[in-house]
């Protein structure tokens, strides 16, 4: 059963989180359509001034032919009413040329200089100056004419037109009303086809694997959630497929947990049993101590002190279920004693399948908790013993079980090693981890697990060194610590 969050700290996948309540695909529809017209609008800039320039060229274009008319005229002039047509044919109220010095004029009536609004010179005039007077065109629209200035051909050095800005005015925003209508089909037509496109390559595919995840938190376990990744060799096809690696992973775990927590209850139950028939049998071994046998009254204090033990360690493991191993309490303890007594709880001393070697000095004490370091010497000296007596020992020796202890700067080091088949590469990587680093086959591994937790709660540590022949476990006791004075 999950722990439920509280209402403030939960989260949900299937709601919204962001300002808008707009999915990705229609996200990506409105942002697809604005950047087009972001373009289109960088673009219109350039173009209604291309087009404002290019409508005054062909004013000045049909002002040039009426100079090369003017040119050609007699002495006398034009024919009366022909002036009259050439300007309204250009479109201007006024046009002036100088050829050869003399400055020529066409005109509808007689109108002074100052009465045009601003001059337009395009013989000089860049992009940005094109540009701004566009939009100035567009927006402050001129009440009065204005002068436009352009090269000619011909015998003119120039030609000028005075024209009303009204005409040109209708022309640039019919231009750009034609632009608009434009720029918003290609907007669409653009829009729908990167919202295809994109939808088909990203959004869809994102979509799938949001979907996977939701599900998979319905139901972690079950391996039907997993996602089934694509042959794609992009982003999202390596998302995929570490997205199933993780979710092949946490269902993999999850199971696991879930047994384990399955087990740890039904061991709670079996070793509770068992802690009280072993206390009936310590009871009972208590009597033996009065017979006069002298071979069992030998033997008496050595049973119940291995029943105590066991009631002891029944008594940690239903604490260690509960929460962790007790704190080590600390004294100074003979290891050559206690690896003596591990081997003889083994059947060491009197089997003859597999050699015994108890290499500690019989001096050396360590500071360590005698019970807690008796269950780590215990499950080494198990697991060699096992496996010589599956495996047997490297081909030309006899099955041996040694144990050697020196002190190292103040620690104290132990080493259980054997001449047996060796650790399994397979093994190595959780070789200290409950139910997946097993030496044995058939094993659970406990036994190195619950080693390794009572060797880390007295600050130590235990690893297994690398050997050509068999295993060896190295146990490192730290120093015990100086009392402040």
């Amino acid at each position: 059963m999950q722990p439920q969050r509280p209402d403030n700290e939960s989260l949900s996948v299937s709601l919204p989180r962001g300002l808008t309540r707009l999915g990705l695909s229609a996200k990506l529809l409105v942002l697809t359509v604005l950047f087009v017209m972001l373009a289109e609008v960088l673009i219109y800039l350039p173009s209604v001034a291309n087009f404002r320039r290019n409508w005054l060229n062909d004013r000045l274009a049909a002002a040039q032919v009426a100079v090369l008319v003017l040119e050609g005229a007699p002495e006398d002039g034009l024919p009366e009413g022909s002036e009259n047509r050439l300007l309204t044919g250009v479109g201007a109220r006024a046009i002036a040329a100088r050829v050869g010095g003399a400055r020529r004029l066409l005109s509808l009536d007689s109108m002074p200089p100052a009465a045009v609004s601003r001059t337009v010179d395009l013989r000089s005039m860049g992009w940005f100056g094109a540009i701004g007077e566009a939009l100035e065109t567009l927006i402050l629209p001129a009440q009065m004419p204005i002068r436009v200035i352009g090269g000619a051909v011909g015998g003119a050095d120039f030609v000028e037109i005075v024209i009303d800005e009204a005409p040109l005015r209708r022309a640039m925003l019919k231009f750009s009303v034609n632009l608009l209508l434009i720029s918003l089909i290609i907007s669409g037509l653009t829009a729908v086809a990167v919202y295809v496109a994109l939808n088909w390559m990203i959004v869809g595919p994102i979509r799938q694997l949001a979907a996977n995840v939701m599900e998979f938190e319905i139901d972690p376990e079950n391996p039907h959630r997993i996602i089934e990744p694509t042959q794609r060799a992009d982003e999202i096809g390596e998302a995929q497929r570490a997205l199933a690696r993780m979710q092949m992973t946490l269902a993999g775990e999850l199971r696991t947990k879930k047994h384990l927590a399955e087990l740890g209850l039904a061991v709670s139950k079996i070793n509770h049993d068992l802690r009280n028939m072993l206390a009936a049998a310590q009871l009972m071994s208590d009597r033996l101590t009065e017979t006069r046998d002298t071979k069992i009254k030998r033997f008496a204090p050595r049973l119940i002190a291995t029943l105590g033990r066991a009631i002891d360690f029944c008594q940690a493991t239903l604490a260690y279920g509960r929460a962790a191993e007790a704190t080590p309490v600390l004294r100074e303890v003979a290891l050559r004693q206690l690896v003596a007594e591990q081997a003889e709880l083994l059947g060491l001393a009197e089997a003859a399948q597999v050699s015994f070697s108890n290499e500690v000095p019989a001096e050396l004490v360590a500071p360590c908790d005698p019970d807690q370091m008796a269950r780590v010497l215990l499950n080494l000296m198990r697991n060699s013993v096992q496996a010589l007596a599956q495996a047997g020992a490297e081909p030309g020796g006899r099955p041996l079980l040694a144990v050697h202890a020196a002190r190292d700067n103040g620690s104290v080091v132990l080493r259980v090693t054997d001449n047996g088949p060796g650790v399994p590469e397979r093994a190595r990587a959780n070789l200290f981890q409950a139910f997946r680093g097993s030496v044995t086959p058939g094993g659970t591994g406990l036994g190195l697990a619950i080693a390794a937790e009572l060797v880390r709660l007295h600050g130590g540590t235990i690893a297994l060194e690398p050997s050509e022949i068999g295993a060896v476990f190295k146990v490192t006791l730290p120093a015990p610590r100086m009392a402040a004075a």
